[in-house]
Formats: structure tokens, sequence, C-alpha cells
């Protein structure tokens, strides 16, 4: 027979297994965390919690799926402006750094 827990009972397990939180954590919930971080600056953005999101906002009724792919297009290309071009696999770059001495001249003697 399965039973539900109620609010204490899930309060009591949660607090007498340590560590047990972030097994039960939801992925909405750490998505949810993270963007609310990234834009308070304190964190970084992530594509993945976005798209989470926008997946949960669309499953719950919250969003319509043409909204949810809108949102999606729009921040898949700011993420596309944002990032810096990557070179072509197999080129190589040259390094722009310029190539000083590190040797230092010998110290003169007084006479």
């Amino acid at each position: 027979m399965v039973s539900e827990l109620g609010g204490a009972q899930m309060s009591t397990l949660l607090e007498s297994l340590p560590g047990i939180a972030n097994v039960l954590r939801s992925p909405v919930a750490d998505a949810l965390v993270n963007l609310i971080r990234a834009g308070a600056g304190i964190g970084d953005f992530s594509l993945e919690d976005a798209e989470e999101m926008v997946r949960y906002a669309t499953r719950r009724g919250l969003l319509d799926p043409e909204e949810g792919e809108r949102v999606l297009v729009d921040i898949h290309e700011a993420a596309k402006k944002k990032s810096p071009p990557r070179a072509p696999a197999g080129s190589k770059t040259k390094s722009t750094k310029s190539t000083k001495s590190t040797k230092k001249a010998a110290p003169t003697r007084k006479k």
C-alpha cells in the first residue's frame, strides 16, 4: 500500500537524512535557482536552465507551445551573438605575443 507523505512528515524526513534534499530536488528547481542567480549577476546564464524552464512552463500551460518556441529561438540567437567565433577545426592560430628575451644582462662591477 502506497501512502502519501504530508508536509510535516516530509520535513522530518528531510531533516533526519542529510543530503536527501539534493537527491530529491527537481531539475526545474535547479534551473530556477540558477536563472535567479544569473539574473542577479551572481551566477552564469545557462541555455540548459532556460530550456528546462520553458519546457516546464509549456507542460504546465503557463506558456503556449508557440510562445515557448519563440522564447527558445530568441535565447539561442542571443547566445550565438554573445559567444566568440570559434576557429575551424584543425586550423592553427599564430600567437600574437612578442618574443622578448628573458635573459638579463650580467651585472657590471664598479672599480
